[in-house]
């Protein structure tokens, strides 16, 4: 691939893995996209990445190309593989041939199927936020880079690493997002509530000729007696769905 066509490839991979903050956002294919970008740039035959919680594995999304092939790698990865190996320390598992993998009984399961899959070479990165650990990406490829440079030099690896980057820092700030999120539905339902209950006291206080504060005890022993979300109780006074007098014989009087 030319230089120049890459970069532009990378930049439209880094700017996809930046919107995150909508509603509509799927998981899913957020890393899908990202690994066909990441098949895309490096040349690979496919790539996935592996999401990871609590070291359970939580969610996985996998290249159009060699779908099948690529899910199927990482599903066989539940304790022992490259993305377990990169999510425990933190840093790129370099370039490995499967075949003197194997041989060496490192992740038998795992390079026993990617035989299988006549996969040659993989490597895989971390999906970091400062110390903040998602997952990681794993990048299936044609064979072992010839130069053997360390990790932190081979271009595919520092490539895949600056994807992988960006992708930690779209998902969580689309977790920020999705918190701050929650937590306004949250309050607005409280104050929406809150606003409720007011009125159908002070409907129920004008009713009886009373004080709020009657009124209130009132809704909260009918609630009570019914079993009934005092909210509840507060849309049926309001809408009319409940007798107002049948809340008791008038307002009680205070203990």
């Amino acid at each position: 691939m030319h230089h120049g066509s890459r970069e532009i490839l990378l930049a439209s991979a880094l700017l996809e893995a930046g919107d995150t903050l909508s509603d509509g956002f799927d998981t899913a294919q957020y890393l899908q996209r990202l690994s066909d970008h990441c098949v895309e740039i490096l040349g690979a035959r496919a790539a996935g990445i592996m999401l990871i919680d609590g070291g359970e594995a939580v969610s996985l999304g996998v290249s159009s190309r060699q779908q099948d092939v690529a899910l199927d790698l990482l599903a066989v990865q539940h304790h022992r593989g490259p993305c377990r190996d990169s999510y425990g320390t933190g840093r790129p598992v370099p370039p490995v041939s499967i075949s003197v993998a194997h041989a060496a009984s490192r992740w038998p399961d795992f390079t026993e199927r990617a035989l299988r899959h006549d996969i040659a070479a993989t490597f895989a990165v971390p999906l970091r936020r400062r110390e903040t650990l998602l997952g990681a990406l794993n990048v299936f490829v044609p064979a072992v880079p010839e130069h053997g440079a360390p990790p932190e030099e081979d271009g595919g690896v520092l490539l895949a690493q600056v994807l992988a980057d960006a992708a930690a820092v779209g998902l969580q700030n689309h977790r920020v997002y999705a918190q701050y999120r929650t937590l306004t539905g949250q309050l607005q339902g409280a104050l929406a509530s809150r606003v409720r209950i007011e009125q159908a006291k002070g409907m129920l206080a004008e009713r009886w000729n009373t004080g709020v504060d009657q009124a209130f005890l009132a809704l909260r022993q009918y609630a009570r007696r019914h079993r009934l979300p005092l909210d509840e109780v507060a849309t049926a006074v309001i809408d009319g769905s409940v007798d107002r007098d049948d809340l008791g014989d008038g307002p009680p009087r205070p203990w």
